[in-house]
């Protein structure tokens, strides 16, 4: 299963494209802009009611796999197979057994498109559904497949750790985004299951996060909080220190960019902490409308926490974002958020301390000039190692080899 270095790379991803997975659309045109042919194949039909701007910049086109809706049309995704296909299929029986309906259905569907679009090589996002797809869609195509790792793809407490090894152990090679998650990988799968296990960090259009590294206080201290209303963001600490520190006279307030199923409780908490006046809900917002508020704040406020199942952010792209924009981050210590966040490039909380939170906001907010020292520093250490430009070129690496260059770098 050697690549030949000419066909397109399919991007087999859940759902494309998804509003809070900016990282994916980054990565696609930064690999397209280095020359690569991209194919997108999305399982499951997009729902949100927004799409960022920079989607229309995304040359690669976009081929949703249905999901079979009846035992007709299953065996109908079967038949579809060319007979060499089908005779690979067969051969797979064992592994195909272990898989969903929906899973088996989708992969044939996909061994036929990858033939049919000369793919010569499977990328999947997140070590579950999609990976799941990609992998048993390989085999049957007899092609190369990798994958990135990212967070709840690993962390939750329903992944199966005996699936996991044998999606990392079949793949030609593996990514993921963090150190702490490369570690954490290498000590809980089996011996040998993640020798082909690279880090490869998620990168940024630089030149689209103009950086603002000149913010000089001005008596309200503007905190901002931007992702998914999830257990996981901590927003629920970040109200609780704005409560404590205006109390304490400090004049503070929260935006908080986002939706989502958690929303309905921080807005009770804001009532209940006599803070309507201070926090305002502005819902998602486009990477446009986000570098807008990045530029409009002093700080990030980010208190991560580990969710009751078992669920953890990885490296939020928002981190990256507005270090590359110059706002200072407040955030809290899971995972590999200490890879970026430190006590030279920000302030690293301990998860789910309270206590310490406010005391870090208190300094943050009320010393400008250590926020922008703080931020020079973030500044330089996202520029230097999280540019998309970079991160294409070590991807393809990966696919096809290193180039001469970096052979003999």
């Amino acid at each position: 299963m050697q690549s030949d270095q000419s066909g397109p790379i399919g991007y087999v991803l859940k759902t494309y494209p998804r509003f809070s997975e900016t990282f994916v659309v980054t990565e696609i045109l930064a690999r397209e802009a280095a020359g690569e042919k991209i194919v997108i194949f999305s399982l499951r039909t997009p729902t949100d009611p927004r799409f960022h701007p920079e989607l229309a910049r995304v040359k690669a086109p976009v081929i949703q796999i249905e999901r079979a809706s009846s035992a007709r049309s299953w065996w109908q995704a079967w038949q579809a197979l060319d007979p060499a296909l089908a005779a690979r299929a067969g051969q797979e029986m064992p592994l195909l057994q272990r898989a969903s309906h929906d899973e088996v259905g989708q992969a044939l569907t996909l061994a036929g498109l990858a033939r049919e679009h000369g793919i010569r090589h499977l990328h999947a996002h997140f070590a579950s559904v999609a990976t799941t797809v990609a992998r048993l869609a390989a085999r049957i195509a007899d092609l190369p497949y990798s994958f990135t790792a990212h967070a709840k793809d690993i962390f939750h407490a329903e992944v199966d750790p005996a699936d996991l090894a044998d999606k990392f152990a079949d793949a030609h090679h593996a990514v993921t985004i963090s150190r702490y998650n490369l570690d954490h990988l290498h000590a809980a799968l089996p011996a040998g299951a993640t020798d082909h296990l690279h880090l490869v960090y998620n990168g940024l259009e630089l030149d689209r996060f103009p950086a603002r590294l000149d913010r000089p206080g001005t008596g309200v201290t503007r905190w901002l909080s931007v992702g998914r209303l999830v257990e996981k963001k901590g927003v629920h600490l970040a109200i609780e220190a704005l409560g404590r520190l205006r109390a304490d006279g400090h004049d503070c307030v929260l935006d908080i960019a986002g939706d989502g199923p958690v929303r309905p409780d921080l807005e009770a908490l804001v009532s209940r902490r006599g803070l309507d006046d201070s926090v305002r809900f502005l819902g998602p917002g486009t990477q446009a409308e986000v570098i807008e508020l990045l530029g409009s704040h002093d700080l990030l406020v980010a208190p991560f926490v580990v969710g009751s199942d078992g669920n953890a952010d990885g490296l939020p792209t928002v981190l990256l974002e507005a270090m590359a924009s110059g706002i200072p981050c407040v955030a809290g210590n899971v995972t590999g958020v200490g890879e970026v966040v430190s006590d030279t490039t920000g302030w690293l909380v301990e998860s789910g301390n309270l206590a310490a939170l406010v005391d870090d906001l208190r300094w943050a907010s009320t010393d400008p000039a250590e926020r922008a020292r703080r931020a020079k520093a973030a500044h330089a250490l996202v520029t230097h190692r999280h540019d998309a430009v970079r991160q294409a070129r070590r991807l393809r690496s990966l696919v096809d080899g290193p180039t001469s260059q970096e052979r003999a770098a």
